[in-house]
């Protein structure tokens, strides 16, 4: 009996075949270590140049990180210099509210009282028109109006024969709202349910 004989590839398919085999397990060492070997040199050159790039992005993120930092600082030295402004000229429109108070305050030593009240009557309308002038409204509200905690602060309640339960029987403080934005609720007392 013959033994079998290995099989041998004379198909020139199966030749090439195994060429492309045997180059692709050799890719991955030339890959590495390169088709032919660096020398000390050019390795040493390699590491200056990315030294070196290192170095430049380095001081290229050094210098962005100072620019934003002064960007910062200035933003924060303009919003403070504007909120300054922004008050000084509301305190310049208040000054002649200020002058009719001591007016009113100098007139009640001389005149009558109905004269006195006139006078603060209408230092209170200038003072009231000036900050409307900058934004601010009140709050509308009555006794009588339904309790509504997004505006109103219930400082007590109390029973009431005039009231429903829920609405309001007085107003203490006025509420007020700068551009739209609750600046101070109004402060109120609410009807509660009589006992028995």
């Amino acid at each position: 009996m013959t033994e079998p004989k290995p099989k041998t590839y004379t198909d020139k398919t199966h030749q090439a075949a195994a060429a492309a085999a045997a180059a692709a397990q050799r890719a991955p060492e030339e890959a590495v270590h390169g088709a032919a070997p660096l020398d000390a040199a050019s390795l040493e050159a390699e590491l200056a140049r990315v030294a070196a790039e290192r170095d430049t992005y380095l001081e290229h993120l050094k210098r962005l990180m100072a620019e934003f930092e002064n960007y910062r600082k200035r933003v924060q030295r303009d919003s403070e210099q504007l909120r300054k402004l922004a008050a000084e000229d509301v305190v310049a429109s208040l000054l002649p509210v200020i002058d009719n108070m001591y007016r009113a305050c100098h007139a009640a030593e001389e005149h009558d009282e109905g004269q006195v009240v006139e006078g603060v009557e209408r230092v209170t309308g200038q003072l009231v028109g000036l900050l409307r002038g900058q934004g601010l409204e009140e709050v509308p509200i009555k006794p009588g109006d339904v309790f509504d905690p997004t505006i109103h602060e219930a400082v007590l309640t109390q029973p009431s024969d005039d009231y429903e339960e829920g609405h309001i029987v007085s107003v203490l403080e006025r509420g007020f709202k700068l551009h739209d934005k609750l600046l101070r609720p109004a402060r109120v007392i609410v009807a509660s349910r009589r006992a028995g």
